[in-house]
């Protein structure tokens, strides 16, 4: 606003005399030919940063091969990306872990797979009590899990079913996001508390689907992209990344192996 009460009087100077320089004048003024430029750059680099494809580089996987196999270095990273490509370590266990405030399909107190990451779990407590308040009942079944734990479930899996299907229905030790700390196995009473594929088809499932990513959840598992995310249908697993990341994700029904494949890094 000064610089253009400044034009106006020098302008009025100007006209009065005749100058035959006032143009050349104009263009020295601090408010003319570099405004233009520099107002574009302001506009540019705040649609970078507004930008809901753009995201920092620390959420991207660092990745170091270990063993023939890909680990993720930086496992505290709540939009880790893991799956049959990247694994976390084997010695990595979250030190925020707690226990929601929430209903359990089980009575026992702190046990490891009653267990969330602090930031998860308090997003899972507010999950609940907003499915409560629409009259929808959820039971927390099965969060983090150890390493360890994944070996022996793979293992009775694998002398179950064989090695092949054990790939596909139970993630080898280190490929699965239970160990983050991020993930919880969801249920309720109308599916007398199964992890099971009925889930997709009751109230409570239903409403999960549609709704947890206003929590910063995502239903990880989809039924039509298992040959994405190489994993069977699993309508009761969600994991949490952040409200922003699971709202893109919901809008454009992307798998998080989908959602990196088209964000840009920061």
């Amino acid at each position: 606003m000064i610089w253009k009460k400044v034009l106006l009087i020098v302008s009025m100077i100007f006209l009065l005399s005749g100058c035959s320089q006032f143009n050349a004048l104009v263009d020295k003024l601090p408010f003319t030919a570099n405004d233009s430029s520099n107002s574009n750059q302001e506009k540019q680099d705040e649609s970078q940063v507004n930008d809901p494809l753009s995201l920092e580089a620390i959420f991207f996987n660092d990745i170091k091969e270990v063993d023939g196999k890909n680990v993720i270095q930086n496992s505290t990273n709540v939009m880790a990306l893991v799956n049959k490509e990247f694994h976390l370590p084997e010695e990595y266990i979250p030190d925020d872990l707690v226990r929601p405030d929430v209903a359990f399909s089980f009575k026992e107190v702190n046990i490891e797979k009653s267990l969330m990451r602090r930031e998860a779990a308090e997003a899972l407590e507010k999950m609940f009590t907003n499915a409560a308040e629409n009259g929808i009942e959820l039971y927390a079944v099965s969060g983090y899990r150890s390493y360890s734990r994944q070996q022996s479930l793979f293992e009775a899996e694998i002398n179950r079913v064989g090695i092949e299907k054990a790939e596909q229905a139970v993630a080898i030790p280190g490929a699965s996001e239970h160990q983050s700390g991020l993930a919880m196995d969801i249920s309720s009473r109308s599916n007398k508390l199964y992890l099971n594929e009925a889930f997709a088809d009751t109230t409570e499932g239903k409403w999960l689907k549609e709704n947890a990513h206003r929590f910063g959840f995502i239903l990880r598992y989809p039924k039509e992209k298992r040959d994405i995310t190489n994993y069977v249908y699993e309508p009761w697993h969600f994991r949490y990344v952040g409200v922003k990341a699971a709202t893109i994700m919901y809008e454009h029904n992307w798998t998080l192996e989908e959602y990196f494949n088209e964000v840009k890094k920061m």
